[in-house]
């Protein structure tokens, strides 16, 4: 890939997030770029994409391309990376020994709803990587790698603490998958959502009362949980 000069920009702000007053023309371009890369490659995937068809939905030059992203592959890769942000950004808001099982609930949930008010955005990065994996080209197994399986250690140890155990086993990371599915069903069902009751997920209020909700919903797993724990025998038996 070849090496480009690029406008200064923080990797990890969301893409809809940055002060428009403080862009420059050629940073204004290059998100007009991403843009449209994204639609492109969320409706079709990669292979299916051409330069000239992005370059003329963001009103840009195919040489703008190569002098920002170095060419294709390099377009799609920041697609797929810059507009949510990093996820891991997201552990210092629950992984805090400090915080209550409460406090580590509601950072873990809200952070993981927050791209869910850019809208239309969310919905189309949650589409292009449900195509990756479809039409793997390698930056899903990056993602788990880079992004998922910390950002799930850390969730992980947050629960072993706040259950009191001293050897994490399966039905830990049982729970915390749980707990995370909880968030992900709403980037999953969101145009069912939209169809069947609007109002829930309209706004960043009605998203951050959800939140809200799915954290007490999380606690109740955890409270099941614990009760499992401390009455094994008696669940056995229950369930035989």
């Amino acid at each position: 890939m070849k090496t480009t000069s690029r406008p200064p920009r923080p990797a990890t702000a969301p893409l809809l997030h940055q002060n428009r007053k403080q862009r420059s023309d050629g940073a204004e371009a290059r998100v007009h770029l991403l843009l449209a890369a994204l639609r492109l490659f969320a409706e079709k995937g990669f292979a299916k994409t051409s330069t000239r068809e992005i370059a003329q939905a963001a009103g840009a030059n195919v040489a703008a391309i190569s002098y920002y992203f170095g060419d294709k592959a390099g377009l799609y890769r920041s697609v797929f990376t810059e507009p949510l942000g990093v996820p891991c950004d997201d552990i210092s808001r629950y992984h805090p020994a400090h915080l209550s099982l409460r406090e580590a609930l509601e950072g873990f949930i809200a952070g993981f709803l927050e791209p869910l008010k850019q809208g239309d955005l969310a919905q189309q990065i949650t589409r292009l990587h449900f195509r990756e994996m479809l039409e793997p080209t390698g930056l899903w197994a990056e993602q788990i790698n880079n992004n998922i399986k910390p950002a799930h250690a850390a969730l992980v140890e947050v629960l072993g603490r706040h259950l009191g155990v001293t050897k994490i086993d399966d039905d830990v990371h049982r729970l915390a998958f749980s707990i995370a599915a909880l968030a992900m069903q709403m980037f999953i069902s969101r145009d069912v959502i939209d169809n069947v009751r609007p109002q829930l997920i309209a706004t960043p209020k009605a998203i951050d009362l959800w939140a809200a909700r799915l954290a007490d919903f999380a606690e109740a797993m955890i409270a099941v949980e614990i009760a499992r724990r401390r009455h094994p025998a008696a669940r056995k038996k229950k369930s035989a």
